[in-house]
């Protein structure tokens, strides 16, 4: 045998060979660290393609846990929601109704939507069944909503708007307008609104269907987060054992089994595994958070081209797709910080909807910093037919940062000072400047970076066709 093919030159070895321990199995620590490597990989991948799910479980878990469970309890925040509801990007803004519904143990709900309500139903992976309001098949009227669990094969009656869910579990999202109260919004009218809100089982006898509750959350500490620990994975096992196996495609169930987690069988990770595990749950949304840090390189995320303003879908549809693949990254970030996307977000409809430009940088190209002051200039008429609001949130997980001010929002309900071309100035900082009125200012939380959202319900033409265009945060020095 010849020199050459002894030592597996170019001539005699294939590369991969070559490039592999030149044909030589690894030594056990090479290899055992590998395969550890890979499972890292893998539950990173888990973790940031499965945080859809685990993002309303924590809401679920949360709010349950403070309010009580049951497909007839319906918490609203009847006092609007504050900084003391940890849940990511809570809209202080209008009236939020929520509640969890397991058709698993109830069988087909029947929801009656009162009119004027903006809202959805999603699956647990926050896939939209249906928009409910002006966008949805009711156009605000109102109407009876029929969920189906996955794979129904009983009678459905006519008289509903129909939909299957893919997972048993089925989140209700219905947010209401506020009036107009004296010097500022009403939180009233909106809760009346939602308070008409009715849920029972199909099947079931009217005089077995229980009185619905309407428990008032404002005001709660109430933790609504998705798990920052090793729970993070006992919950999603618990999620994959409940739910039908085509609710997740097989290509994620492999992930999943890659790491232990297997629908029906026990999930046991040795020492070993349960390491990397806790490194994939501590690590995972931080390669999250810089993704949004340091941006996208075809800038799909930027609103306009002067301007410093994103959009969270980057220009996709609202189910994550951009026009030949799933966009994963934007997905996982949106769901750090926000929850529930529908299509009433996202589509361009007129006078009806709302959209959701945010900011994480000053005109300056710099990061929000609560440490300084910043003014935010936005030009007469609003493209808003319903109404306008801004708000600042922490840039972790989309929790208001908590001040004195525990409503770090302000809206168009409110007697804003105008400039006299119609124009308004908004203050965000430490302290409110002097001069400025109260309901032009927002408090954020010195040290701490921030995002900045405005959101504009009822959305006018001029702001898709970008004749109204909002100012960038400017630092005031």
């Amino acid at each position: 045998m010849s020199e050459s093919e002894t030592s597996g030159d170019e001539t005699t070895a294939s590369p991969l060979l070559r490039q592999i321990n030149n044909g030589r199995w690894f030594t056990r620590d090479e290899a055992e660290a590998l395969r550890a490597e890979l499972y890292y990989q893998r539950a990173v991948h888990a973790y940031m393609t499965m945080l859809p799910a685990l993002n309303v479980i924590g809401m679920r878990d949360g709010s349950e846990a403070a309010f009580g469970a049951g497909y007839h309890v319906l918490p609203i925040w009847k006092d609007r929601m504050d900084s003391r509801t940890w849940v990511p990007t809570p809209n202080a803004d209008v009236i939020y109704a929520m509640s969890y519904l397991d058709l698993k143990r109830t069988g087909p709900l029947v929801v009656n939507a009162p009119a004027d309500v903006i809202g959805m139903f999603t699956d647990f992976f926050q896939r939209t069944l249906t928009d409910v309001g002006a966008v949805g098949p009711d156009r605000g009227r109102g109407g009876l909503f029929l969920l189906l669990p996955p794979n129904y094969d009983g009678h459905v009656p006519a008289g509903y708007y129909t939909f299957e869910s893919a997972t048993y579990n089925v989140f209700l999202f219905f947010r209401t307008i506020m009036g107009h109260g004296g010097n500022g919004p009403d939180p009233a009218a909106g809760v009346a609104v939602a308070e008409r809100t009715r849920v029972y089982p199909l099947w079931a006898e009217e005089k077995n269907i229980p009185a619905m509750e309407f428990p008032n959350a404002s005001g709660v500490r109430v933790n609504m987060m998705y798990p920052t620990d090793f729970t993070y994975w006992t919950k999603l096992k618990d999620f994959v054992d409940y739910e039908p196996v085509a609710a997740i495609t097989a290509e994620l169930r492999g992930v999943l089994a890659s790491i232990g987690i297997v629908k029906g069988e026990p999930f046991a990770p040795t020492d070993r595994q349960r390491a990397q595990l806790d490194r994939a749950v501590t690590d995972a949304p931080r390669m999250i958070l810089a993704g949004a840090q340091l941006g996208r390189d075809d800038e799909r995320n930027l609103y306009y081209d002067d301007r410093r303003w994103e959009q969270a879908w980057a220009g996709g549809t609202a189910e994550w797709m951009q026009q030949s693949y799933l966009d994963i990254d934007a997905r996982s970030r949106f769901f750090q910080y926000a929850y529930s996307s529908a299509p009433g977000m996202n589509i361009h409809t007129t006078g009806a909807g709302a959209k959701y430009p945010f900011a994480i940088r000053d005109a300056d190209g710099e990061f929000l910093d609560g440490t300084h002051t910043y003014a935010l200039h936005l030009p007469a008429n609003p493209p808003a037919d319903l109404f306008w609001a801004a708000t600042a949130y922490n840039i972790t997980d989309g929790t208001m940062p908590e001040t004195e001010q525990l409503l770090p929002s302000t809206n168009s309900y409110y007697d804003i000072p105008h400039n006299p071309d119609g124009s308004i100035d908004l203050w965000f900082g430490p302290e409110k400047p002097d001069g400025v009125a109260d309901a032009a200012f927002v408090q954020v939380i010195p040290g701490r970076h921030f995002v900045g959202v405005l959101r504009l319900y009822g959305t006018g033409a001029e702001f898709y066709d970008q004749s109204w265009k909002p100012g960038d945060f400017v630092k005031i020095r």
